[in-house]
């Protein structure tokens, strides 16, 4: 068929358990959790107080009472124990050290129809979810091409021989580099408490519910969606060839030299690598450049969705 998969061996899944998970996750995350039900999935952002964002991730339930946020592996335990100074008095319990579930990517035109034939079924609307015994799918694109794939290890044995008679193997660099060019931003270790959410453009990928009520860090990321504008935005670039590159690297203004940015995710495949990079207007305009004014110049590219306000 025509479509990948890749095992994501740098997402990692955070465990929440307890009767009280949704309700504490609705009063510490940008996402409205009350649309989380087993059929449905969200993505969203845990704050700080003065809105920098801890982790992105997916929720998704994977059983009753049994929910997971899907993030970078090296801030799971980090973001753990944010959330963990918050949750003492819910009755709800963080695990960030469950390894029997692992997560897998499905991408392609004949991605949909793949995962039907091995699970029974796929979902069919973005960040629509099927749940079944020892699996959760979830839909991350509209167009129906793109999935993740969390599998529990002591039943997934059967359906991974499946995927991999079925599927074409792909890697999780090439998944990578298709959420970039997604536009879709990631927290990484060097860059947790670095960006307001709307800097990452998460307010137009889905993370942000601007009616849900309180949370933490809502104040000041409310405050700039009604009465201000990010002061820089992420964009889609390509890096010159062999050009070192990695998250949090600076970016610089190519008439002044100052920095103006920075990089927010990076990854090579086929010899190519593409980024996205956070930078202020100014930068943007006079051209941006790695590390300094005299590294490599950035190709800035289209988002595939749009910056400008409601």
């Amino acid at each position: 068929m025509n479509c990948q998969y890749a095992h994501l061996e740098r997402e990692a899944l955070l465990h929440i358990i307890g009767p009280d998970t949704l309700k504490f996750l609705q009063g510490q995350t940008t996402c409205d959790t009350r649309k989380v039900t087993p059929n449905h999935a969200v993505p969203g952002v845990f704050c700080t107080p003065q809105g920098r964002a801890v982790c992105d991730f997916l929720l998704c339930e994977l059983g009753p009472d049994h929910f997971a946020l899907r993030m970078r592996r090296d801030i799971r335990a980090s973001s753990s124990a944010a959330f963990g100074k918050y949750i003492i008095f819910s009755k709800a319990k963080l695990d960030d050290t469950r390894e029997d579930w692992a997560t897998y990517a499905v991408w392609g035109p004949g991605a949909s129809k793949a995962l039907g034939g091995i699970f029974g079924e796929a979902p069919t609307e973005h960040f629509g979810a099927t749940p079944g015994d020892g699996f959760v799918l979830v839909q991350t694109d509209e167009q129906g091409e793109q999935f993740e794939c969390y599998l529990r290890s002591a039943s997934s044995a059967a359906r991974l021989a499946l995927m991999a008679e079925l599927i074409q193997s792909g890697s999780e660099p090439e998944w990578e580099t298709l959420q970039i060019k997604n536009g879709i931003a990631r927290i990484e270790a060097a860059t947790v408490e670095e960006f307001v959410p709307q800097t990452l453009n998460y307010d137009r990928t889905g993370h942000i519910s601007f009616n849900k009520g309180c949370y933490t860090g809502q104040e000041v990321v409310a405050r700039l969606h009604y009465l201000g504008k990010p002061k820089r935005r992420t964009y889609v670039a390509e890096v010159p060839p062999l050009t070192n590159c990695a998250a949090g690297t600076a970016v610089c203004d190519a008439v002044s030299g100052q920095r103006v940015g920075a990089i927010v995710n990076c990854c090579t495949t086929q010899g190519n690598t593409h980024a996205l990079v956070a930078a202020t207007d100014g930068g943007v305009v006079n051209g941006l450049h790695l590390a300094s004014r005299d590294g490599p110049l950035l190709t800035l590219g289209e988002l595939p969705y749009t910056l400008d306000a409601d």
